[in-house]
């Protein structure tokens, strides 16, 4: 199982970036569950810190320095979670990654727990 994220770069202050993450099976294996998708942020000599998430039932989450500029997604038949950043801010310049919590793969019907994708690097600039 993995998940893959896109869309980081370099952006001015008060500009935009769409971070997508796609997860899938081991090949031939194929999703039958995910549950809460998330991503996180780390910024040089911080700890890593949950930005937003989102439950299976669509409910989210969002850590106060981020509200009403960020809105996270998901889109489960395509395994995705999204994360539109609006209003940038250098404070916002870290390494995003996205977590899901739970996510079952078939045929074998296993779960895997904590799963990680390998990051994104988003600049913000003053």
């Amino acid at each position: 199982v993995q998940l893959q994220a896109f869309g980081g770069g370099l952006v001015q202050a008060g500009g935009s970036l769409r971070l997508s993450c796609v997860a899938s099976c081991t090949a031939p294996g194929y999703i039958f569950s995910i549950d809460t998708m998330g991503w996180y942020r780390q910024a040089p000599g911080k700890e890593r810190e949950l930005v937003a998430s989102i439950t299976s039932g669509a409910h989210t989450n969002y850590i106060d320095s981020v509200k009403g500029r960020f809105t996270i997604s998901r889109d489960d038949g395509k395994s995705s979670v999204y994360l539109q950043m609006n209003s940038l801010k250098p404070g916002d310049t870290a390494v995003y990654y996205c977590n899901v919590d739970r996510i079952g793969c078939g045929p074998k019907m296993r779960y895997y727990y904590d799963v990680w994708g390998q990051g994104t690097q988003v600049t913000v600039s003053s």
